[in-house]
């Protein structure tokens, strides 16, 4: 809607033309995620445990930090999947504006130095097209 101008209809159509366009891309970009959403869940909750551990103990260590442990957890694995969806979700828009991009051939001075040699075909040791394969 914001990058065309056009009406939410017209706009999630061309959205879904894009992700089918590109299914290879938008399946790797979502199974990766999809371990980074693991990973980040595992360490957010990991960590709020192992706080949450030490701050009882060091506050009430006469107390069991059994049950405190599993309300710790629950706690960690809420803010973790609050955190890792708005990642996600950042994630598949920034691929969709990259395909944008690449589309159009436009926007080549607004994208970082990485992802320029991705639009602009300029990777290390990729040869140009008119360049004899033997030599």
């Amino acid at each position: 809607i914001a990058i065309r101008g056009k009406n939410f209809c017209s706009s999630a159509y061309k959205a879904f033309q894009i992700i089918v366009a590109n299914a290879l891309r938008f399946g790797t970009i979502a199974v990766l995620g999809e371990v980074i959403q693991w990973i980040g869940y595992v360490f957010i909750m990991g960590f709020t445990v192992a706080i949450g551990y030490f701050l009882l103990d060091a506050m009430h260590s006469d107390i069991s930090p059994f049950l405190p442990m599993i309300m710790y957890a629950i706690v960690g694995y809420i803010v973790g999947m609050l955190f890792m969806n708005v990642f996600a979700l950042a994630v598949d828009t920034c691929l969709q504006c990259f395909i944008f991009a690449e589309e159009k051939g436009q926007g080549i001075d607004f994208i970082p130095s990485q992802l320029k040699t991705l639009l602009t075909g300029e990777a290390k040791g990729a040869r140009r097209e008119d360049e004899d394969p033997l030599e």
